[in-house]
Formats: structure tokens, sequence, C-alpha cells
């Protein structure tokens, strides 16, 4: 009997990764939800399903046709400073769609591997394991502990995958991150400010698709850290990106959080210890240095 995995989101970052990944597992039957037409280059070896997480009748009558097994929840308002100024699409979004996913796997007997984020911890004490006591500086962080609550409260099997600063490409892109940015404002000889006082475990795209794979084959229930095991500032990060491709390191500048006017605070300092993953699901995250080189491969390519 194949398992009957289904994601949501699989036009991000995270999602068309995990696609890249489960279609080549042979006793795989993979079903890929988002909003929309599908973004992914290739439509051979899966189902796509257009599907509304925010509309509970579309959330059920998916489930009700396609029956999964697990279900691997990627999609998500991510934008922290969106988050921010629009709190009804976030609380939508990120937790009464959560609700919707929830009842559905209730109803049948799905197992839920939800995405969550260092962003639900208050950045004073990182880097954090799977015990340390959340306390959200934002209205992001406070949706993704609401939706952390509700799997913990409800009577599904369920794991949750916490995550931090994800990287990496795919086709079709809708929004930067690090490495990409870093790489395109240098290439372009624009002078960029990066923050000095910020702590994390960026984690490449690929190393979290490994990651909920694991937890999905497994079935593992609980909270799980799957992030990288690097604990850099962005600043490190850029100057790392910098040499990497050779570009002009004199472009990066130091500056503190305080130098940017955003709408939401960030932690200062989060980032993840990951003993748990990696005894219990053998996750084994690469550096960073060689995640900037898989992103490399892949913009050549």
């Amino acid at each position: 009997m194949k398992k009957k995995i289904l994601i949501t989101g699989s036009n991000g970052l995270l999602g068309q990764k995990l696609v890249q990944l489960l279609v080549k597992q042979e006793d795989i039957d993979l079903i890929a939800t988002a909003k929309g037409p599908n973004r992914l280059a290739s439509s051979s070896g899966y189902t796509y399903v257009s599907l509304d997480i925010t509309q509970e009748k579309e959330v059920m009558d998916i489930f009700q046709a396609y029956q999964p097994d697990v279900l691997i929840h990627t999609a998500a308002m991510t934008n922290v400073d969106t988050c921010e100024v629009d709190p009804a699409g976030c609380e939508l979004l990120n937790v009464t769609a959560v609700r919707y996913l929830i009842q559905a796997c209730e109803a049948h007997d799905t197992f839920m591997c939800h995405l969550s984020t260092d962003f639900i911890f208050d950045g004073a004490h990182g880097p954090y394991d799977e015990e340390a006591q959340p306390n959200p500086i934002s209205i992001y962080g406070e949706s993704k502990l609401a939706a952390e609550k509700l799997l913990q409260e409800s009577s599904i099997r369920w794991a949750i995958a916490r995550t931090v600063l994800v990287f990496g490409i795919v086709q079709d892109m809708s929004r930067t991150n690090i490495i990409l940015w870093v790489k395109k404002s240098l290439e372009e000889g624009k002078s960029i400010q990066v923050v000095t006082d910020q702590f994390r475990t960026p984690t490449l795209a690929e190393d979290l698709a490994i990651g909920c794979w694991l937890i999905a084959q497994k079935e593992a229930e609980g909270v799980f850290n799957i992030s990288g095991s690097d604990f850099l500032t962005p600043y490190e990060m850029a100057i790392k990106t910098a040499n990497f491709f050779t570009l002009p390191i004199e472009l990066i500048k130091k500056a503190d959080s305080s130098t940017f006017q955003q709408a939401a605070k960030r932690p200062p300092r989060t980032g993840f210890v990951l003993d748990k993953a990696k005894k219990l699901l053998g996750y084994q995250p690469r550096s960073f240095d060689e995640g900037i080189a898989i992103v490399a491969e892949q913009i050549r390519a």
C-alpha cells in the first residue's frame, strides 16, 4: 500500500522542495495543493489540486476525495510585517485554516505534520530546545503559537516541525531570501545594511523538506526542531555569501535592528538545539556553507 501524502502550500519554497523530494519515493502517492494554478516546473509523478485552506468546505471536499494518510501543512502567511499590518488575514490563514485542517484530519484519521517557527519565542535565551517556553513578540509569532495549541489540544495524531530562516531557490519564487538578496544586491553594486544583533540557525529548504519527510515517514508525534545547525548573524551569513560568490564584501555594512523601521519586532536571539530530531529522526542538516554551494549549483542549472 502506498502512503498518501497531501501537501498544502506546494507553490512555496518548502512546498516545491517537498514535491521534488517526494516524487522520487516509490511508495508515496502525492497530492500537492496550493491556492491557484500549479507553479512547479514539472507536473509528473503527483496530482495537483487547487485548494484555498481558508474555505472549510474546500478543505473537507479535498480530504473526502483523496483520503490522505499524512498531511504536511506548509501554507501560511509568513511575511512577519504583513501579519503585523493585517492581523485579520494572518489569523484567517495561520489559525482558522489550521482549525479546518485539523477537523479534516480528525474525520479521516490523517496524521498532520504542521510547520511552525522560531518566532514563537522572544529571542531572549536562544538557541531553544523543544521544551523551551514560547513567548511571541509579533502577531505572526502569536498566530503560529495559537496554531500549535490547536494541534496540541486536538484528538488527532500530530507533529510540529519548527524551523528558522529558510533559504533556497525554486523555479518561481514569490519571495526572496538572504542568499539570493545578498548575491543580487552585491552583483548590482548596491551597498547593503545587514544586522549583527540577531542570531539564527538558517535552514536550507532541502534539509527542511527532508526533516518533514522523516516525520511523515515515521508518523513521529510531538514537537521537533528542524533547522540548520550553524548559529549565525545575518551579517555573518551575508559575508559567507559574498565570499562564496567572490563579490565585494566592502558593500556589506554592519547595522543593528534599530536601523530598520519594520512593522513587527524580531526576536534577537533564536536558533534551535537539534538533538531530538537527530536522535529520533536521524535528521542531519548541512552546514550553511554547504547550503550556499547547493543554491549556487541550482542557480547555475
